[in-house]
């Protein structure tokens, strides 16, 4: 006995190993994985990410692309606040079909489209609501590749930089064509024309329909007639993405302008809708995707098979951000505060571009600063260097991304005069 309570102390002491096929599991698991480097920070979520962390006083951010008031501070519209009072306790959360909330959809087509439009009326779009404009982008994407598999997407240069990475993950081939230039901080019409017109006939192009991102560049309506003209000689496809409608210039109907040139023209397209700028709905992602087919029976296949890419990606899309949208866009009341909610946003974003502009040249700066007026929409696309924007992260603690882009929602009465200064110490001539 005392042998045996030997033994048993001395295997108590011995560490307990584990037994050999339970090793070999976690041998394996760690090699299943062990090859995983961390992914790279997304260029311009990691802009905020330095702005917290710098203790500063004096840090501003404008790379942020959410609207912030003249303090600063992320908005909620009060006619988002309204709907959800009216949401709250009387609608119940139950799932959405895979398409959607079939009211959000008819709004979102009519303020696309225009509220009197013959192709609604005839049935021809097939539209699905969508995980705002990225999940509307990604639904098309994954369209393109399953139904028209050797076709390419067109991109232009520069553009958002989350568009490469959608097409690439849908694994569309991608191209790209001009549409900046950088010496006038403008359009290159004519480089964009002749790309155009050299591409092969029926290619694919994403266009965006309004507050060009990055660069803040839009045609002119005579430019987007003669684009127009040209993608039906060439029997282009043109998806847009709008994501600022409303946003833009003030003005919905302004806004949705070359969409209705080309419908005009008898194209086909596509088009995907985001709130998350005009509703201040970033985090809902509410959003609508829709393609205008050549009858009522095409439209109800696509419809059908837009619906079956959602079903395995996330089921169907989520109800509360679909309410809010539908009770707005249908009340005519609610949807008038909304217009003018949404005018103000544009309006004092159109103010601050000019105080930057005054700014910059009361300081005397020797460059033109036109662009920056010229320009519409959320973003300035300033021309500074990737070195210029360093600077002005180090010296003076302002954050944007290193292209130069400056989110114009981020400029305030109170940091305009600051952000001006440092602008103009970091671009003056040596």
């Amino acid at each position: 006995m005392a042998m045996l309570s030997r033994a048993a102390s001395s295997a108590a002491r011995r560490p307990l190993l584990p037994p050999p096929r339970l090793l070999a599991v976690r041998a394996m698991a760690s090699s299943l994985f062990g090859h995983v480097e961390p992914a790279p920070k997304d260029p311009i979520l990691g802009v905020t990410e330095a702005f917290l962390a710098d203790p500063s006083s004096d840090k501003v951010n404008v790379g942020v692309g959410a609207y912030r008031d003249d303090n600063g501070q992320p908005v909620v519209l009060s006619c988002v606040r309204e709907a959800e009072r009216r949401i709250a306790g009387n609608l119940n959360m139950e799932y959405l079909p895979m398409g959607g909330s079939v009211k959000m959809i008819e709004e979102s087509l009519k303020l696309a489209y225009g509220e009197d439009s013959d192709f609604i009326k005839d049935k021809r779009i097939a539209a699905v609501q969508a995980l705002s404009g990225t999940g509307a982008c990604r639904l098309f994407a994954d369209f393109q590749k399953r139904f028209l598999p050797d076709s390419h997407i067109y991109i232009p240069t520069p553009t958002w930089s989350n568009h490469h990475n959608i097409w690439r993950d849908a694994q569309v081939p991608q191209k790209t064509f001009t549409y900046y230039h950088p010496e006038s901080r403008g359009l290159d019409f004519s480089g964009l024309m002749n790309e155009i017109k050299n591409a092969p006939d029926g290619s694919f192009f994403l266009l965006h329909a309004c507050a060009h991102n990055p660069t803040g560049v839009d045609p002119t309506e005579e430019q987007w007639r003669e684009i127009s003209h040209q993608f039906k000689v060439k029997k282009h496809f043109p998806f847009f993405d709008m994501a600022y409608q409303g946003f833009a210039s003030g003005d919905p109907e302004r806004d949705a302008k070359a969409i209705r040139i080309f419908l005009e023209d008898g194209h086909q397209i596509g088009c995907a809708q985001s709130y998350a700028k005009n509703m201040g709905l970033y985090g809902q992602r509410a959003g609508c995707l829709s393609i205008l087919c050549e009858d009522e029976m095409q439209a109800v296949a696509v419809k059908s098979q837009l619906q079956q890419i959602a079903r395995p990606m996330y089921s169907n899309p989520p109800v509360h951000g679909a309410l809010v949208v539908s009770i707005i866009l249908s009340d005519p009341e609610l949807k008038s505060l909304w217009l003018k909610e949404v005018k103000g946003m544009a309006d004092r974003i159109i103010g601050m571009r000019k105080a930057l502009k005054e700014n910059l040249e009361k300081l005397g700066s020797p460059l033109s600063w036109d662009h920056i007026t010229n320009q519409i929409g959320m973003f300035c696309y300033s021309g500074m260097t990737p070195e210029q924007v360093d600077r002005l992260t180090n010296e003076y603690h302002i954050y944007m991304t290193r292209n130069g882009r400056i989110s114009m929602a981020g400029v305030t009465t109170g940091n305009v005069g600051y952000l001006a200064n440092a602008i103009h110490e970091v671009t003056k001539p040596n």
